[in-house]
């Protein structure tokens, strides 16, 4: 099964409650990634919160993340 995105909810700071195509559900912080250029634009959390999802999180600026690394990155929500 090839993992998608579903949902993304914006839970504050540079953090995404992303739900996924198994059904799961995990807590990304993504402060991480604000450091390389494709993500810097996105420090500025009124252009963080403008992301778009098409299976992953995309957004304006071009920059999008693989739901893998979401998955693999994310704390499980019970």
């Amino acid at each position: 099964m090839i993992l998608l995105v579903t949902a993304a909810d914006y839970v504050g700071g540079h953090t995404l409650l992303c739900t996924f195509n198994n059904g799961e559900q995990r807590r990304v912080d993504l402060t991480p990634l604000l450091d390389y250029p494709a993500y810097e634009d996105l420090k500025d959390e009124k252009e963080f919160i403008r992301y778009g999802l098409d299976g992953t999180v995309f957004w304006a600026n071009g920059a999008d993340i693989a739901p893998e690394y979401l998955y693999e990155h994310g704390v499980i929500v019970s």
